[in-house]
């Protein structure tokens, strides 16, 4: 059925990484959202009210809350479409990621409520009336939400949205909710067991618990997080694609939102090439990556002299120099650099955010390395922190 309303209202709807695709996804969540959550809040307050289970007025109010949240998801990718301006050269994109923290504090709110409620119905109990009626409206409601929440997950998977996944969360919530409610009327009538407000307190913390892992999920973006590894895996083979490319790093990933990437690198190339064909090549290059990955990116050229004879060995003494220091994750940029009394090897090396050893650790086993090599050689080394 979802896979029908995208290709149903969805033009080139396999196309995922086009920006009025992913909009019409999220555009087309909002709606299917908006109207079959009215429809299920009206269905399970006329059963509240009849059967006289708090439970399923609260579960009625919490489809009217999620209708609430396809409100915001469509206003969220309504607004996170807007172009550029002035005070957002960036564009809008991270609206999405808002969008997706509303939803998730309103499941808690929502939860919070409903666990309220629940507690009042344990100290003040009251038998719940059984009928057919009531159990066929409920497991209509629950085959509806298990549809929503495939429905959303998918579409979420599909344009990797946090919005739609924390969507589709919320449904499958509401799905464990009534099928609580529905196991209190049944053991109500068969056993006179009335556990109507314990069932709502268990489905209460469920509901705040995978609000509060949704609010961790969906505040990483918006506090800059590491990029996908798989993303990088990209954008690596496409730069080493390139002929001529010697190496690269300094490699760092901005997101702005998803369809706004953003990314700076440097390109190791051959010194002895013309600089109009190195830089040829590099263009070439952030063409490429903008065309199949949708980033914009900008390279430094770093070129490389490779004819001198101390480069190779240099590197090799490097590399075994900082294979056993933790945290130190490789070098890059090595210069060579002549002089009257020494010669000056100068290069950087990337630390992981979580090395604990210090510059001067690192310094004394590099450099006493690079002495034995030639002791008229002296380092001078520049640290990074990887970002990736």
């Amino acid at each position: 059925m979802g896979d029908f309303l995208f290709k149903k209202f969805i033009k080139d709807y396999e196309n995922v990484k086009n920006p009025r695709v992913r909009d019409s996804y999220g555009k087309l969540a909002g709606i299917v959202g908006i109207l079959s959550n009215l429809l299920l809040c009206i269905m399970k307050m006329l059963v509240g009210f009849i059967s006289g289970s708090i439970a399923i007025v609260a579960d009625a109010v919490n489809n009217l809350a999620d209708a609430s949240s396809s409100v915001i998801t469509l206003a969220g990718f309504k607004l996170a479409s807007m172009p550029e301006d002035k005070e957002h050269p960036y564009g809008h994109a991270r609206i999405e990621y808002i969008a997706g923290m509303v939803v998730s504090l309103i499941i808690i709110v929502v939860g919070v409520e409903l666990g309220k409620s629940s507690f009042e119905k344990i100290l003040h109990p009251e038998p719940l009336e059984f009928s057919i009626y009531i159990v066929i409206a409920l497991l209509l409601a629950i085959a509806i939400k298990i549809w929503q929440a495939m429905f959303n997950v998918a579409a979420g998977k599909k344009i990797n949205s946090l919005t739609l996944i924390a969507t589709g969360t919320d449904s499958r919530n509401d799905v464990i909710a009534t099928s609580a409610v529905l196991l209190s009327i049944i053991t109500g009538y068969i056993f006179d067991i009335h556990i109507d407000g314990y069932m709502g307190v268990v489905v209460a913390l469920f509901i705040i618990w995978s609000g509060i892992s949704l609010v961790r999920e969906t505040i990483s973006p918006l506090l800059g997080e590491a990029p996908d590894p798989e993303l990088i895996k990209e954008i690596e083979d496409i730069v080493f694609s390139h002929d001529g490319v010697i190496g690269i790093h300094d490699l760092v990933v901005h997101n702005y939102g998803p369809g706004k990437i953003f990314a700076s690198i440097h390109i190791e190339v051959d010194s002895s090439i013309d600089v109009m064909i190195s830089h040829d090549l590099v263009d070439n290059i952030e063409c490429q990556l903008q065309k199949d990955l949708n980033i914009f990116a900008t390279a430094h050229m770093d070129p490389v002299n490779l004819k001198d004879p101390n480069r190779d060995p240099l590197s090799h003494v490097i590399e075994d120099a900082i294979a056993d220091l933790d945290g130190v994750l490789n070098f890059h940029d090595l210069r060579i650099v002549p002089g009257h009394t020494h010669t000056n090897v100068v290069f950087d090396v990337v630390l992981s955010p979580e090395c604990r050893i210090s510059h001067e650790q690192i310094d004394d086993a590099i450099c006493s390395k690079v002495k034995e090599y030639n002791p008229t050689f002296s380092c001078v080394i520049n640290y990074d922190i990887s970002y990736v």
